[in-house]
């Protein structure tokens, strides 16, 4: 990966579709809360178990209303103080480039199809605005239902529902819960960073 010419980002307002969207609607129970000041985090492993269980929850996953027009999503209650949400995909939506900064996470689809792109590179944390990625850095996993898979910090990817069709329906949790975004824009080899969100621009 090279350096360009570099920029601090700055936060600005959210976008209409978010990876991390506001919730919707009440929250739903689905996993036991525990303070912030709990000893032990939550693994990765721990919060796919949670995704996965959660996903296979038919009434939870019935329960979420669907827009034809966009994505919709509930904000649920995740294990050991982590951040989740129940997520509806419209045919053809997707989350754009982006990162979870300091947190970990895992994801399941509980409903269609969803495909991955990722990068198997860590980014800087700040003091730039483009990149240029080298060959051979892209990963891409498709997830039928019932099936998930859980990530490490700096973890940068798009998420999309390529069904022309069908809703897809996923589970997402992550911990800490979210301090920021970063949301990029790509072109070939080249990523750029757009914007910074923050939780008070999804909650």
């Amino acid at each position: 990966m090279t350096l360009l010419p570099s920029a601090s980002p700055s936060p600005s307002p959210a976008p209409s579709a978010s990876p991390s969207p506001a919730p919707s609607g009440p929250a739903t129970a689905s996993g036991t809360a525990v303070g912030p000041d709990r000893a032990v985090a939550p693994t990765a492993a721990e919060l796919l178990a949670f995704v996965r269980r959660t996903a296979a929850d038919a009434a939870l996953v019935a329960s979420l209303p669907l827009d034809p027009e966009g994505r919709t999503w509930v904000r649920l209650d995740g294990p050991a103080g982590s951040e989740a949400w129940l997520i509806g995909w419209p045919p053809g939506t997707g989350t754009g480039w982006h990162d979870h900064a300091e947190s970990h996470g895992a994801f399941a689809t509980a409903r269609g199809a969803l495909r991955e792109h990722a990068l198997s590179v860590r980014l800087p944390s700040g003091g730039w605005r483009t990149l240029e990625l080298h060959e051979g850095v892209d990963r891409r996993r498709l997830l039928p239902a019932g099936t998930g898979r859980a990530f490490g910090r700096h973890h940068v990817h798009e998420v999309l529902n390529e069904s022309a069709t069908e809703h897809a329906v996923s589970v997402h949790a992550y911990y800490p819960p979210l301090p920021l975004m970063r949301r990029f824009s790509r072109t070939g080899q080249v990523l750029r960073l757009e914007q910074v969100e923050r939780p008070e621009d999804w909650q």
